[in-house]
């Protein structure tokens, strides 16, 4: 990776940062309650939350979902910016994802959340041979996923492994705890929308 590259890819992580950090402390402001009873709902270590909240890393996928489970908010309110335009490019060469811990997983928002339409729409990309856990999300919650290149392995709660190829689409509850294997030799992408029940997400102070 060239030097500009490094920068480029360093300046969107630190954007990604910011806007995670800025959103947090609107939200648990917007709660009215504090940041020990956030620590405590999510499972996240104090001092590891404090760092989100001041933008100091970039949280992972996982730590976002355990954030957004206790704040009862959906996933992409915390990495949406508060600007809304009429017209907005994402551009490829300013990627902002989010991965997991190890790498393996990464996913990147195509739009902005906005609450008045609750839907959310993600580019995702799983290293070869990987397996992602996901746990279930808020009671009603839909995941609509089409394959882009590659085979994956999609896995809902008890329900048997559904193999998907270029092109397939899956449609399903993820309400319930799920997974998504890469069976190729090569990163698998795909495109993902997550869909709310109006009420499903509910003030879990």
């Amino acid at each position: 990776m060239t030097e500009g590259r490094h920068r480029a890819k360093a300046g969107a992580e630190g954007a990604v940062a910011a806007t995670i950090a800025k959103r947090l402390r609107q939200l648990i402001a917007q709660k009215g309650h504090s940041f020990e009873r956030l620590a405590e709902l999510s499972g996240i270590d104090p001092a590891e939350l404090l760092r989100i909240e001041e933008g100091a890393v970039t949280p992972t996928i996982n730590h976002l979902w355990r954030i957004a489970n206790a704040l009862g908010i959906p996933f992409g309110s915390l990495v949406a910016s508060t600007g809304r335009r009429d017209v907005l490019v994402v551009r490829n060469n300013q990627r902002q994802s989010v991965t997991s811990h190890d790498g393996n997983f990464k996913t990147r928002p195509l739009f902005p959340y906005d609450s008045a339409r609750p839907v959310e729409f993600y580019e995702i990309e799983i290293a070869p041979g990987h397996r992602h856990h996901v746990e279930a999300h808020a009671p009603g919650t839909k995941e609509n996923l089409v394959v882009a290149n590659g085979s994956l392995e999609v896995t809902v709660g008890r329900e048997a492994a559904q193999t998907l190829m270029a092109g397939d689409a899956i449609d399903f509850l993820a309400d319930v705890p799920h997974s998504y294997r890469n069976l190729h030799s090569e990163p698998v992408v795909a495109y993902l929308v997550i869909s709310y029940e109006p009420d499903a997400r509910k003030d879990a102070f």
